[in-house]
């Protein structure tokens, strides 16, 4: 398996390069997915998805592709320990 993508979810520049699929930086993550405020306003969008996009790259990564980070530590300690998504 290749090394997670890293991101400080209170990190500002994080938050601004890492968007939802439809380019909303308004995404919050949970343990098994993510959140956007802005898709779950629309009627016609789900605001539950399971990817985010690097604006810088175009890259695609996947919720068990990412490791999230805090000033406390790993957002999703439970997960990584558990081996899985």
């Amino acid at each position: 398996m290749s090394e997670k993508q890293t991101i400080d979810i209170e990190d500002r520049m994080d938050r601004w390069r890492f968007v939802c699929p439809r380019g909303h930086r308004s995404w919050e993550p949970t343990n098994h997915h993510f959140w956007c405020a802005q898709c779950a306003r629309r009627r016609d969008v789900d605001g539950v998805f399971y990817e985010l996009v690097d604006r810088k790259t175009g890259e695609e990564f996947e919720r068990s592709e990412i490791a999230l980070v805090t000033p406390a530590g790993p957002y999703d300690r439970d997960l990584d320990r558990r081996g899985s998504v």
